[in-house]
């Protein structure tokens, strides 16, 4: 038994031994090797045109001196607001396809791309690179959607601001109105020299909500705009009737081809002497400023003096970018005040930062700085401020149609349900 036990023994021992050298002839699995470094960043925008190309480009250009070796992609999609570009972006973050950054502006319109399910929360960058203490708490507030920050500015805008031909103005003995009074005393006396009054172009779907809203912060004052958004403010207000009254009656002033043409189309009206007045944003003055053009004046949109109807474009982080580490570096730069003294005088904003340097910039913009800092600030609703994307796009809808039709009874109306619908007003 021992003798049997003990061959046992040396059998098991011998097959063990052999296993073990068996094992030892076999190499180690190599490690797993790391992902290569990506070389590109692909960012999203709507800036295509004039000043906001050269502001963007700017910008990049800051980026390629500090990452050399990365390849920008600027994947960008023409249409003044972004009108076209967020149906394009949607389809992409739902698809699984997002790019690294893209352009979105402050306030709520990131409701629309579901921030918790598409997009990064960026509250470890506004630390790491002081950003909370870099913007204006006005700005900060508006940044914060469910107690978290989604996107970095790189600029504030002013949508209230009437533009205007000054050598039309002196020749025919005119000065820039600040009522509306004095706004249809110049329009008639314009019309009479077989010169266009105001120019408006309407073909992107958002222009005629930009003009209305800048009627409605004039009409009722900031605390009055401002209650649209939060139910205050009935859309059934006579104040409201007043306001569509003035801009039915201001489109009796404009071009006929005005359904056929771009913002950016209708300012050329006033770069060619064809034109008197333009109610635009700010990024008119970085248009003016690419196309060498500087005969142009400006006020604040009669009545409206006193208040700033404010937006910021932003950049934001989608979840599942590719190229994760050049996205953080590109939003670092966006975020800074090098990037953002690149990047605004050339768009026609100023920066969203509260130290850049005022005598980079021209003197328009040098008078929004102050205009920033003193007015009482009001939230666009045609750039994403004020309202939901959805309770936004319906807005500006409503005010396409009014243009034409000038339906006042019908157009308060539909602004009301737009209102309800979105369960805001009772």
């Amino acid at each position: 038994m021992f003798r049997k036990t003990r061959a046992l023994t040396v059998v098991v021992s011998l097959i063990l031994l052999t296993a073990l050298l068996l094992t030892a002839c076999v190499p180690a699995p190599a490690p797993a090797a790391k992902a290569p470094a990506t070389n590109k960043v692909e960012m999203f925008s709507w800036w295509t045109a004039g000043g906001e190309a050269d502001g963007l480009n700017a910008m990049y250009a800051i980026y390629k001196q500090k990452y050399p070796n990365v390849e920008i992609i600027n994947a960008t999609v023409a249409g003044g607001a972004g009108t076209n570009a967020k149906a394009v972006l949607s389809t992409r973050l739902t698809g699984g396809d997002p790019p690294d950054a893209f352009q979105l502006h402050a306030g709520l319109e990131v409701e629309k791309y579901e921030p918790a399910k598409y997009l990064q929360p960026l509250d470890s960058l506004y630390t790491s690179e002081g950003l909370d203490k870099a913007f204006p708490k006005d700005l900060i507030s508006l940044l914060k959607y469910d107690g978290h920050f989604w996107g970095v500015p790189v600029n504030i805008h002013r949508a209230n601001v009437l533009w205007y031909n000054k050598q039309v103005f002196a020749d025919n003995g005119l000065k820039a109105p600040t009522s509306w009074d004095e706004f249809f005393a110049v329009g008639d006396a314009l019309k009479a020299k077989g010169i266009v009054p105001l120019v408006i172009g309407t073909k992107e779907g958002w222009e005629a909500g930009h003009t209305f809203e800048t009627v409605l912060v004039s009409v009722l004052g900031a605390d009055g705009y401002n209650g649209l958004w939060t139910g205050k403010t009935p859309w059934t207000d006579p104040k409201v009737t007043q306001a569509l009254e003035t801009f039915k009656k201001m489109m009796a002033y404009a071009n006929s081809d005005y359904a056929a043409l771009t913002w950016s189309d209708a300012a050329q009206y006033l770069v060619d002497g064809k034109g008197a007045m333009h109610i635009m944003g700010d990024w008119t003055d970085g248009w003016f400023t690419s196309k060498g053009y500087t005969g142009y004046g400006w006020e604040p949109v009669p009545g409206s003096q006193g208040i700033f109807d404010a937006l910021s474009d932003s950049f934001a982080a989608a979840k599942g970018a590719k190229n994760q580490d050049n996205l953080m570096a590109w939003l670092k730069v966006a975020g800074s005040k090098e990037g953002q003294e690149a990047f605004n005088p050339k768009k026609g904003s100023i920066c969203a930062r509260t130290d850049c340097d005022p005598k980079l910039f021209n003197e328009y913009l040098q008078s929004a700085m102050k205009d920033w800092a003193s007015n009482a600030i009001v939230p666009s609703v045609a750039h994403g401020a004020a309202a939901v994307e959805k309770w936004a796009t319906v807005y500006k809808d409503i005010l396409t149609t009014f243009a034409t039709k000038g339906d006042v009874a019908a157009t308060q109306a539909a602004l009301q349900q737009a209102c309800v619908d979105n369960g805001v007003c009772k």
